[in-house]
């Protein structure tokens, strides 16, 4: 299991969403557009926002954890 290729493919998922709820707001109160609970949507980004930071800690620990074991592997 990779952790950098997980935590990039939940980069990616939490970019979505937080386009996807960023679409949503901004298309509030054109005529034809659906219904949008902003609330709903400022949770989502929240989620969002917390998910990438989230996967960003998780490639920053693996990034260290290389570091470490080639540092070992050097001795």
């Amino acid at each position: 299991m990779d952790p950098i290729s997980t935590a990039r493919y939940g980069l990616m998922a939490a970019s979505r969403s937080f386009e996807t709820s960023a679409v949503n707001v901004a298309t509030m109160g054109v005529e034809g557009a659906p219904d949008v609970d902003l609330a709903k949507e400022t949770v989502n980004m929240i989620q969002a926002k917390t998910a990438f930071t989230a996967n960003v800690s998780v490639i920053k620990f693996a990034d260290q954890m290389w570091d470490s074991l080639l540092k070992l592997q050097g001795r």
